[in-house]
């Protein structure tokens, strides 16, 4: 009986710690040069690394201590590969960057996506996206190639 209760609590122990760290899934954060706050980007929690979903949160411009404190919006994208990079263009031209989010295709790794989201005040919105495109392609030309502009 004693053996069972122990190894109960191992599992139990590594189940929460695994729950609790879920194996570093957040890919890349950075500071949105719109509204000085902060961007994240993350692979869907307990999903294989090569397909599944990710997350892109969006918080306000906050005390630096706290940069993660105030969630303005956000969004679940399907994600076929892994998060490769978090980046911001103006692709549309409008005087505003666009959060660009690529993800890499498994397997060659020849492959990219990319998606470009827009936000104003609130609301995250996907402008445009670029599924299977050449990874030695320059994304943000082909984002504002396709949108013709």
């Amino acid at each position: 009986m004693k053996k069972i209760a122990l190894l109960l609590a191992a599992l139990i122990a590594t189940a929460s710690s695994f729950a609790a760290d879920n194996g570093g899934r957040v890919i890349k954060s950075g500071l949105f040069p719109a509204t000085k706050g902060m961007v994240v980007v993350a692979e869907g929690d307990y999903e294989p690394r090569g397909i599944g979903s990710y997350t892109l949160r969006v918080y306000a411009k906050n005390d630096p201590a706290y940069p993660y404190d105030e969630f303005l919006t956000g969004t679940i994208r399907p994600r076929n590969g892994t998060v490769e990079s978090l980046t911001f263009a103006d692709i549309d031209r409008d005087g505003t960057p666009e959060i660009i989010v690529t993800t890499r295709y498994v397997g060659s790794g020849n492959y990219v996506t990319v998606d470009a989201f827009r936000l104003r005040k609130k609301n995250l919105q996907l402008v445009t996206s670029i599924a299977g495109m050449d990874a030695g392609k320059d994304a943000i030309q082909a984002l504002k190639k396709k949108l013709g502009k």
